[in-house]
């Protein structure tokens, strides 16, 4: 399952969330830039991911296990 922010719900049609089948972040991605076409280049510049409330940066190849709750984390400026 895949949670969207409300940034990234211009993509999703107003979809908080959806359930999508793949095997690593990558694959994520581009199963969701199929289904929201656009969504792929935001989600790809995310500071970091969080699988199963466990955050990790460079997730790109991270497994992701059957089941799991996916959120892509937004990236902040500082001042």
């Amino acid at each position: 399952k895949v949670h969207f922010s409300a940034a990234l719900r211009g993509f999703t049609n107003g979809a908080a969330d959806v359930e999508i089948e793949a095997t690593t972040v990558r694959r994520l991605i581009k199963a969701l830039d199929e289904r929201f076409p656009g969504i792929g280049e935001p989600l790809a510049r995310a500071s970091s991911v969080a699988i199963n409330g466990e955050i990790i940066a460079d997730a790109e190849y991270e497994p992701i296990p059957d089941g799991a709750e996916v959120h892509f984390l937004d990236m902040h400026q500082g001042g």
